[in-house]
């Protein structure tokens, strides 16, 4: 199998996974409950969650770890378990996937803040928390770490440095933004030009936007990064649009159909990877996977 930088270098379009929270409580997963923890306590539920998604035609799948850095782990008081959820994260999906396709660790924001931004934590707080978890997801298998979600230029540098300095995989970095009256920012005020550029001069192998959005704000963010970073592959993952509070429970109302529409103007956009966020299902991914391919 090619390196996963090799065929988006050859021109393919690749598939990824849609989401795994709103998936995981579909399955059972109750409020305040530990997502990470799963991967120990109902392994067969997370890695039939990659089966049904590579089934659906993804390429790539993500890791059930994406709070599992020490920060996120110490809410539920498992900080202790950090590298034993990240490493049984990447060998289910690795083993779900076989070589079949890539694993992409999901590594997701601490939820702390760091010092400059006003808040309590260093940058080399925020770089020692994540070399602790990518190293344990390159330990279990993982082809690639996707660092996803991510609001703070100072935490996704970090994590990035992390990812690039302690294994030897690709690096996927994605924020996610959130339309206003001066256009895309994420929750600490970052532009999608600027995001690109600076997870970029950090060592990104791919960049790109995830949560927040349906598709059809994905295109202009697509296009804004794209122009700010030619050459770089752009990984976009759409919720399935923007959720509704509806009788007592989210509800993300975008068909599979709905979202395979736009998949030609995101590819035209600029994006080589296209998946899903939240409310995306195996029958969302598998319709922009039609449509991708045809």
């Amino acid at each position: 199998m090619k390196p996963l930088l090799k065929r988006i270098a050859d021109g393919e379009i690749l598939i990824s996974d849609g989401a795994m929270g709103t998936f995981l409580q579909a399955m059972g997963l109750k409020p305040g409950e530990c997502p990470e923890e799963w991967v120990v306590s109902h392994p067969d539920a997370v890695e039939s969650i990659a089966k049904a998604y590579i089934a659906a035609g993804s390429n790539i799948i993500e890791t059930d770890s994406f709070g599992g850095t020490y920060y996120k782990l110490k809410e539920f008081g498992m900080e202790d378990r950090v590298a034993e959820f990240n490493l049984a994260a990447a060998q289910i999906a690795k083993r779900a996937m076989g070589d079949a396709g890539y694993v992409a660790a999901s590594v997701g924001p601490t939820g702390q803040i760091a010092e400059d931004e006003g808040g309590m934590v260093t940058p080399q707080d925020l770089y020692n928390a994540f070399k602790e978890q990518v190293t344990a997801l390159a330990e279990g298998g993982a082809d690639a770490i996707c660092i996803e979600t991510m609001s703070s230029v100072i935490e996704a540098v970090q994590a990035i440095r992390a990812a690039k300095e302690n294994t030897n995989l690709p690096v996927i970095c994605t924020f996610t933004f959130e339309p206003g009256a001066r256009g895309f920012r994420t929750m600490m005020g970052v532009d999608p030009a600027r995001a690109a550029r600076e997870a970029v001069a950090a060592g990104a192998d791919i960049i790109g936007a995830n949560c927040g959005n349906g598709i059809a704000n994905m295109i202009e963010v697509t296009k804004t990064m794209r122009a700010a970073a030619p050459g770089t592959p752009i990984l976009i993952q759409a919720n399935a649009g923007t959720p509704v509070f509806e009788g007592g429970k989210t509800v993300f109302k975008e068909t599979p159909e709905d979202m395979a529409s736009r998949v030609r103007e995101l590819i035209d956009a600029g994006a080589n990877i296209i998946g899903g966020c939240c409310g995306t299902t195996p029958e969302h991914i598998a319709a922009m996977a039609r449509a991708a391919r045809s």
